[in-house]
């Protein structure tokens, strides 16, 4: 009977040793940023966007990322198609700079060309993936769905806030014209009355 018992708990003792991961690896685990990491500007009407760097951190498993996102804009129209969804191999980085004329990196926005100076937007950006045991173009099996990363965003139409007049002075500008039209309006009917 204690036999019995030493044999189970050997092959417990095993079992956990096998599935233990390797000491300073952290298994199923990516990095991602959008660069660059401060405030994208550009002017009404400009295409601008944001480069990435990607990093399969997992030191067995390959990452293929299979979903991007983005927070909404209202100060430009989003295009999404920058982005070429990598596959990483073990211990790989992917890394592109915004283009908009090759059409790399990670996303692109065309800021409005009625866009006021300083209006801006913020947000994050998330992906999302897969992990697989080997390369998933080659015989790869799948493993597993990945966690969602995100990277904050945020742009800014260039230029400074046109500064919002002073209603005294719309005020003071408004009466000389009341008072004019107020006078033509009296000075009509006098003079429909004098051609009788």
């Amino acid at each position: 009977m204690k036999l019995r018992y030493l044999c189970a708990l050997a092959a417990l003792l095993l079992k956990l040793l096998w599935w233990a991961p390797v000491a300073g690896a952290t298994p199923f685990v990516f990095t991602f940023a959008a660069v660059p990491s401060a405030s994208v500007t550009g002017n009404p009407g400009d295409v601008v966007g944001w480069g990435y760097q990607l990093v399969n951190t997992d030191t067995l498993n390959w990452f293929v990322p299979t979903q991007l996102n983005a927070s909404s804009f209202s100060i430009g129209s989003p295009d999404a198609s920058y982005f070429d969804f990598p596959v990483l191999a073990p211990g790989a980085t992917v890394a592109a700079a915004f283009d908009a004329v090759t059409h790399t990196g990670l996303y692109g926005l065309q800021i409005f060309p009625f866009a006021l100076p300083a209006m801006s937007d913020s947000g994050s950006f998330s992906l999302a993936g897969e992990w697989w045991n080997g390369d998933p173009l080659a015989g790869g099996t799948f493993l597993q769905v990945s966690d969602v990363l995100l990277a904050p965003l945020s742009i800014a139409v260039a230029g400074t806030a046109i500064p919002a007049p002073g209603s005294m002075w719309l005020l003071a500008a408004g009466l000389p014209l009341l008072w004019l039209a107020q006078r033509r309006r009296q000075k009509g009917p006098q003079l429909g009355r004098a051609l009788r």
